[in-house]
């Protein structure tokens, strides 16, 4: 079920309430506190663009394994723009971008039970219909600026959710081999020599060639050595 809010402080905040089951939407015009990966606001204009969280109940998932339900959800972003008309690649972790700009956040929330994930608040934003944003924000792109068109938010929103249910059902039946070559096959930078820099400021350039099941990102590094890095221990370099 879709629940359509007016203004919230997160809608991931929202959506740990117990009346919310596997499937629902939590979905609002505005969010006063909303959130992105490694502490970062997210900016979005009031009724411009799609902010909401999605409840999933995984209990099927080892928590070993919790990076495939990543992957789902990413594509399921994918699949959606790809059904507007607009080829997108997904940025490791989770971002979604055109190019080399970002379309999409998403923000993935896990609580566990003994080696099995619990519940899971995925909270995604989408840029639609917004056509100006902050000098503060690198490189935003949304739908509306890339087809020239208006959105009606619910309607979108209503097509997100049956791409993610086909996407989570692979999940669910065990197609990991599935999403796991779909989701290198349209991995931002792919194969591409680039920069990217350490935690510490230093840079170097590599090539990504994939990312692992445990979703460690594979970038190999000048001299042909390839090296595996986490969440946080990697960023790209992005020129604006």
């Amino acid at each position: 079920m879709i629940y359509h809010l007016d203004t919230v402080s997160s809608t991931n905040d929202i959506a740990r309430g117990a009346e919310y089951h596997d499937g629902d939407i939590i979905w609002a015009d505005f969010q006063t506190a909303g959130r992105g990966q490694r502490g970062h606001s997210w900016e979005s204009r009031k009724g411009e663009n799609l902010t909401f969280s999605v409840v999933l109940e995984p209990h099927f998932l080892p928590v070993a394994e919790q990076f495939m339900l990543l992957e789902a959800v990413a594509l399921s972003l994918s699949d959606f723009f790809m059904l507007q008309g607009v080829k997108s690649s997904i940025k490791w972790t989770n971002d979604l971008y055109v190019g080399d700009r970002k379309a999409v956040g998403i923000l993935i929330e896990h609580t566990y039970s003994s080696s099995k994930l619990s519940r899971t608040i995925v909270g995604v934003g989408i840029n639609v219909n917004q056509r100006e944003f902050s000098k503060d924000i690198p490189n935003p792109i949304s739908l509306s600026l890339l087809t020239g068109q208006k959105y009606k938010l619910e309607a979108l929103l209503a097509e997100f959710d049956k791409c993610l249910k086909k996407r989570y059902t692979q999940l669910r039946q065990g197609e990991f081999e599935l999403l796991q070559t779909d989701y290198n096959s349209i991995l931002y930078r792919c194969d591409e020599k680039h920069l990217f820099a350490t935690p510490d400021g230093v840079r170097f350039s590599g090539t990504i060639r994939g990312v692992k099941p445990t979703g460690d990102l594979i970038v190999e590094h000048e001299g042909g050595e390839c090296r595996s890095y986490l969440f946080k221990e990697i960023e790209f370099v992005i020129t604006p």
